[in-house]
């Protein structure tokens, strides 16, 4: 492997920063998948990342197509979300990083939830979010928010794996959580079910997933942060497994854009409200069976501040 890739290469689990301390363990066209010797956590090096800016990640063409789609719908996926969290304590202040179109914030507004905001870098989904939901985030890189105010709980739901410095990330996290307070986040799962069987193949893997977590390297993660995992669920998505996998291939769709998948979407939900109903029951008994068994692609972590 040329000398150019470790450059500045660091694990952000385990603090490794020795060149040969590392080896490929998956190469894609557009980069490479390594693995820390030490505490063995897979990530892409920075080298490759230089291209990647998430102020741009999703366009208003990604935006024009929410704001076309189903937001009851959207409501029920993040109610499940809600579900999990009030099983370990009742949120009165929350703060969701990287929130995306913002449907889960909306979804706790919609629940009763005191206080809840976030921030998401990406300009179109912070414009749309300001503009259709009438909440209030920022629109910057969680490591620059004023560390001010204190939060009982914290949610990254598919974000933790998009960023280089994550443990900067949590550290930062530490630093405006209360005593006690929880942290809940989904990140794709490199010793899944799904991630063992299709290996380099696997749909999550690619140049805007930087970090490919374990259970072991997400729990070590949060202990050297001051965390206690209490929880960690195996999880899959459903809808990505559809629009990246399966939809794609049936089609035979190679250069899928984002607008692209959510249009698509869009098309396979406009049906009547029995049968969306229908089709949020059996998805939401699907989603808990897989569960049980392990059978997914990605987890979710509960974790607790000491």
């Amino acid at each position: 492997m040329s000398s150019q890739y470790f450059d500045s290469i660091r694990c952000i689990v385990c603090q490794n920063d020795f060149p040969w301390n590392f080896s490929i363990k998956y190469s894609k066209p557009d980069c490479l998948v390594v693995e820390c010797q030490r505490c063995s956590f897979h990530f892409i090096p920075s080298h490759f990342r230089k291209t990647v800016n998430y102020t741009a990640y999703k366009s208003e063409k990604v935006a024009d197509e929410i704001i076309q789609s189903d937001l009851w719908l959207k409501i029920q996926r993040n109610k499940l979300r809600y579900n999990l969290i009030k099983k370990f304590h009742t949120p009165q202040k929350l703060y969701d990083i990287g929130c995306g179109f913002g449907h889960f914030l909306y979804t706790g507004k919609e629940l009763g939830i005191n206080h809840v905001t976030g921030v998401e870098m990406n300009m179109a989904s912070v414009a749309y979010i300001r503009k259709y939901l009438d909440l209030d985030v920022e629109q910057k890189d969680f490591l620059k928010v004023s560390e001010t105010q204190k939060f009982d709980t914290f949610t990254l739901w598919d974000v933790l794996e998009h960023i280089d410095d994550a443990d900067l990330v949590i550290q930062k996290i530490s630093r405006m959580i209360s005593k006690d307070g929880y942290v809940f986040l989904q990140v794709p799962q490199i010793d899944s079910f799904f991630a063992k069987l299709l290996k380099e193949r696997w749909w999550e893997m690619g140049l805007d997933h930087v970090n490919y977590f374990s259970k072991k390297t997400i729990e070590n993660l949060f202990h050297r942060n001051g965390f206690q995992v209490e929880k960690i669920i195996s999880s899959l998505e459903i809808k990505n497994v559809l629009l990246y996998a399966i939809v794609p291939k049936l089609k035979k769709k190679t250069d899928w854009k984002p607008e692209d998948r959510q249009r698509e979407f869009n098309q396979m939900t406009q049906k009547s409200t029995i049968i969306k109903k229908l089709f949020v029951f059996f998805h939401n008994i699907i989603y808990k069976i897989l569960s049980v068994f392990k059978i997914g692609d990605e987890m979710i972590v509960v974790a607790k501040k000491l």
